[in-house]
Parts: structure tokens; sequence; C-alpha cells
């Protein structure tokens, strides 16, 4: 039985139609590759391990498709202790939504020093050490206190220098959960 025009144009139609769902499927591919950040891109997470005061590691693979905040700080900011009430609100509210804080600790504060300074100011999210690696990194912020935030492919979506408040931080972060 031979197939009749309908029937072959029918099938042409549908291998049409397949085809293009491939070549869809194909440039969303392309373009979620090129939205993800390449390891040293100046936009990107920088590719540094953070470790914080418990000896918890934060490393590029951990920090994998989460939102992620950077925070420089000093014991000795005042501007850094106006904000830490607010980065501990916005931790406690996103901490389980695939989001990390991490507060990097610019001065060479004693461990007694920092657990007094974090329970002075309900701070409850982690403290990380800086380290030459980190500092590098991050080209050495001149002014603390300085936040950044990472989106899920290690974007850079938010660099700030001065205090950020919990509205900031809600604004930047919600879009991305």
């Amino acid at each position: 039985m031979t197939p009749t025009a309908s029937t072959l144009a029918r099938t042409l139609l549908c291998s049409v139609a397949l085809a293009g769902v491939a070549l869809q499927t194909s440039c969303d591919a392309q373009v979620a590759a090129a939205a993800a950040c390449t390891k040293g891109a100046a936009d990107c997470i920088p590719d540094v391990n953070y470790v914080d005061t418990h000896g918890t590691a934060y490393t590029a693979q951990t920090l994998k498709n989460k939102i992620v905040l950077v925070n420089f700080w000093a014991t000795w900011c005042k501007p850094c202790e106006r904000e830490i009430p607010d980065i501990s609100k916005a931790y406690e509210k996103y901490k389980d939504k695939g989001v990390v804080f991490l507060g990097v600790l610019y001065d060479q504060a004693d461990e007694d020093a920092v657990l007094n300074f974090a329970s002075d100011h309900e701070m409850t999210y982690p403290i990380v050490r800086s380290t030459s690696d980190i500092m590098t990194a991050y080209q050495y912020p001149e002014k603390f206190p300085t936040t950044f935030v990472f989106d899920r492919s290690g974007r850079k979506i938010l660099e700030k220098v001065g205090g950020v408040t919990l509205a900031d931080l809600a604004r930047t972060i919600e879009p991305k959960l």
C-alpha cells in the first residue's frame, strides 16, 4: 500500500516539528551553559575555599547551584555592627532555601573575642576568617562592610560597599529563589 499525499505531508510536518523541538532544546542548553560562570571570570564567584570558625568547609562544589552571600566585615567596624542584625534575619529567612551566608572576618581577633562579638551582636550566620586566597580573589575590599551576592549559576548579582539592610537582601535574593 502506498502512502497518500496527506500521510506524507503529516509525516513531514511531524519530522519538522520534532526537529524544531530538538533545536530548541539544544539552544536552551547552550544559553544555560553561556549563563553559567567560568572559573576565574571577573563577575563570577571566586573559586576559593572558605572554612568557618566551626571547621565547616565551603568549596566551589558545595556552593554550586546555591545563592551565595559573602560579607566582609571587622569587629572594629561600626557600620558592620549596624548591618549584622539584618544579615542575621536574612540568614534565618533564607538558609533553608538554598542560600549560603558567609561573613568573612577581616581582622585577627582571637577566638574568644569573635565568639563574644557574635553573641553580643546576635550574629547567627557562619564566620569565615579571611585568608590571602580569599582576599586576593575579592581584590582586597578597601572598605567595610562590603557585600557580594552570587546567583545559583555563580554570577555576581550584587556588590555593595557599605551596610546592607534586610530590604536590600530581600530585593536581591527573592527573585533568584
